[in-house]
Parts: C-alpha cells; sequence; structure tokens
C-alpha cells in the first residue's frame, strides 16, 4: 500500500506541475457555443494517465513495451494536436501505427486477418467514442473509474493483466478528479486525457477478451458505445458532419438543455456502466445462451430507453426553445 501512497503524491505533484506548464503556455479552453462550460479552462489535465503509464513501465522493468510505445504515440500527437491543432493524416497515421503496436502486444497478427481488422475497428471507434464523450466535467472520471475498477475485479479472479498497470492508472484517475469533478473545473482531460486512458483501458479489456475466448466483457464500455452510436445514427440520418463539434449526446441535452447538475450526470454515467460491467462479470460464469439472452436485452432496453429518453428532453427542451426565438 505504501507503494501505492507514494504513486498518488508523485502524480500529485505531476498534474500541479502541468498545470505551470499549461498555465505558462496559455494551454487552455475557450468557452463557445458548442461547450458545456463557461470559464476559460486550463486543458489536458488528463496527460497523468499517460504518467501513470510511464511510471508503471519503469517499476515493471519495463512490461508490455509494444502498448507502451504506443501509448506514448498516442499521447504525443494527442498532447501536440491540443496546442496547434494537427492535420487529421498525421494523426490518422500515429494512430494507425499506435493501434498495430497494442494488436502486437495482444498477439493478435498471430490469429487469423478478420480479427486484427475487427479489433482495429473497435479501437479505433471506442478512442474517437472516449474523446467524443469528454464534454462535461467528471464525466471520463467517473466512466474510467468505473471500467478500470471492473477490470481489477476481474483480474483478481482471472489474472489477465498485471495489477499495477491497473492501480496505478486508477489512481491517476483519482488525482485527475481531484481537479476535475467539480462544478467549476481546474482542468479538462483534452484529447491527450481521453485519448490516453482509452488507449489503456482499451488494452486491459482487449488481454481480458483474448484470455478468456469470452466477448462479453466489450459491455464494459455499453454506456459510452450507445451513446456514440446512436448519436452518430441521428447524426447521419441528418446528414450532418459527425466529425464537426456538437452537442446532441444525450449527456448533453441532460446538462445543456434540461439544466441537470453536470456532476450528477457523470456520476449515472459511472454508477450505470458499473452495474452493468458487474453483471457482466457474474454472467461470464453461465451458459453462452444466458449469456445472449443478457446482451439483446441489454442492447434492445437501453436503446428504446435512451431514445425514449432523448426524444422527451428534445420536444421538451430543445423544440420549445426553438420555437420561443
Amino acid at each position: 500500500m505504501i507503494v501505492y501512497f507514494i504513486i498518488f503524491v508523485c502524480l500529485f505533484l505531476l498534474e500541479l506541475a502541468y498545470f505551470k506548464v499549461a498555465d505558462h503556455f496559455n494551454i487552455i479552453d475557450k468557452p463557445n457555443e458548442r461547450s458545456s462550460h463557461t470559464r476559460i479552462t486550463l486543458r489536458g489535465g488528463g496527460i497523468i494517465f499517460y504518467f501513470a503509464g510511464l511510471i508503471y513501465f519503469v517499476y515493471s522493468g519495463f512490461q508490455y513495451p509494444f502498448f507502451f510505445i504506443g501509448l506514448s504515440l498516442m499521447t504525443i500527437i494527442s498532447f501536440l494536436d491540443d496546442v496547434f491543432t494537427l492535420s487529421n493524416k498525421i494523426r490518422l497515421i500515429i494512430h494507425f501505427t499506435s493501434v498495430l503496436l497494442m494488436a502486437y502486444e495482444l498477439n493478435i497478427f498471430e490469429m487469423p486477418w478478420y480479427y486484427l481488422l475487427t479489433a482495429f475497428i473497435i479501437i479505433v471507434g471506442v478512442i474517437n467514442a472516449y474523446n467524443f464523450m469528454d464534454g462535461i466535467n467528471g464525466i471520463t472520471a467517473c466512466y474510467s473509474l468505473a471500467v478500470g475498477g471492473l477490470l481489477m475485479i476481474a483480474n483478481s479472479n482471472i489474472g489477465f493483466i498485471d495489477q499495477d498497470l491497473l492501480a496505478f492508472t486508477m489512481i491517476s484517475v483519482l488525482v485527475f478528479s481531484f481537479f476535475n469533478f467539480r462544478i467549476n473545473a481546474k482542468c479538462f482531460a483534452g484529447d491527450v486525457g481521453s485519448v490516453a486512458i482509452a488507449y489503456i483501458l482499451l488494452f486491459g479489456i482487449g488481454s481480458l477478451i483474448f484470455k478468456t475466448g469470452n466477448y462479453i466483457y466489450i459491455l464494459f464500455l455499453f454506456i459510452y458505445g450507445l451513446d456514440a452510436v446512436w448519436t452518430i445514427v441521428e447524426r447521419l440520418l441528418k446528414k450532418e458532419n459527425i466529425f464537426k463539434a456538437h452537442r446532441t449526446h444525450l449527456y448533453q441535452y441532460l446538462v445543456n438543455e434540461a439544466k441537470a447538475n453536470k456532476l450528477i450526470v457523470s456520476l449515472v454515467y459511472g454508477l450505470l456502466q458499473f452495474v452493468i460491467g458487474y453483471a457482466t462479470i457474474y454472467l461470464s460464469k453461465m451458459s453462452n445462451q444466458v449469456q445472449m439472452i443478457f446482451v439483446f436485452s441489454l442492447l434492445i432496453g437501453g436503446s428504446v430507453l435512451y431514445l425514449f429518453l432523448k426524444s422527451i428532453i428534445f420536444k421538451k427542451y430543445v423544440l420549445k426553445t426553438s420555437f420561443t426565438r
């Protein structure tokens, strides 16, 4: 436990040091019409997730080298994009390379080609979804604590990854939460934070899936997946540019239109994911038939509830506001 306390102190000090750097170089997030915040806030505080990975890499004697190189590339390009806004081509090349490095660490190259293709689509999709969902105070922190906690619970029983990688990462999320889980946040995760934590958690989930051969564990990302996928579908149906900034996720409707407390919304997202994930761990020991019933029930029930809530908020607040202008 003393090691974890030392790690916490080190990461806390590193976060404070980053604030000095961000303030000096004016790495800030200015609110605009698409934002859910109204104050200028330091951006990139999520770089602490990478620092946790770096400390683990050295502490563990350089375990998972290809994963760490991929994480480093993702972090560097995302940080530069936070500061300078890079071209999509550069980001895509680095993301592609990082995904291949993770795939190599997971030994996916030893499997049939379609495993690599599927893994590539899922990894890129989840990283982008994690980035899109990072829009209100506390949501990345709460959700990451839920997913990381689920991975640690599963790992204590199955042993698919070094527990310290998960523990160090969760300590960094706690440090970030101290500064972000506030009505007026001290910092935002930025692209560098959302991409880094998504990459780490995906490596954990991928390790769990390939260790057990059970794909049900992808449900550890169900809530984000539900909101991200349905929002993309809706925007495609409206012929909107899905890569353009917007405020049409359910959590954004709840905060911006329904005026719900952003911290409560973030907590609910995290708690819902933890409950679903814990049920997934429990049901993973049951028959395939029971698991399939659970998956389809969750997909159908979750989608119906999601669309119902979104339509109610849209009719009550969005349309009403449009008509009164």
